[in-house]
């Protein structure tokens, strides 16, 4: 299937590129005013970031409220338990992230790892919130 934007290309390369980073995050998409972001960006890569950027300040917010109320609904052991998941998650999201974003790799290995980051929190807010009790 051939996508019809004028930007298809950046979209295509910059959706192989990000696949592996957050494999799992095709059910947690970003925002709407994301998607409309990027395709105004037309493939400037300072606008791109500043698209993932704004998002990124987006996801965080939501992810740090499904944290919030999560914890607040359990026990202190459990508390605890999520607090460990929670510090060894966002370690491997740096780390794993950092990969993408290869200094050596140009100007897209630098939208891949910020894009990485991004997809990967969407998708822990994601989760996080299905955890409600």
């Amino acid at each position: 299937m051939k996508l019809r934007t004028p930007h298809a290309s950046i979209l295509t390369a910059l959706s192989i590129a990000c696949m592996p980073c957050a494999a799992s995050a095709v059910e947690a998409a970003p925002s709407k005013q994301f998607s409309t972001c990027i395709d105004k960006a037309g493939g400037v890569t300072s606008s791109m970031l500043a698209c993932i950027g704004t998002e990124n300040k987006l996801q965080h917010g939501r992810l740090n409220k499904a944290y919030q109320a999560l914890s607040a609904s359990l026990q202190p052991a459990r508390k605890t338990l999520l607090l460990e998941a929670q510090r060894a998650w966002i370690k491997f999201r740096d780390t794993n992230c950092s990969f993408y974003g290869d200094p050596d790799g140009g100007s897209m290995a630098r939208v891949s790892g910020q894009d990485c980051v991004m997809r990967a929190t969407t998708e822990r807010a994601r989760e996080l919130e299905s955890l409600k009790p």
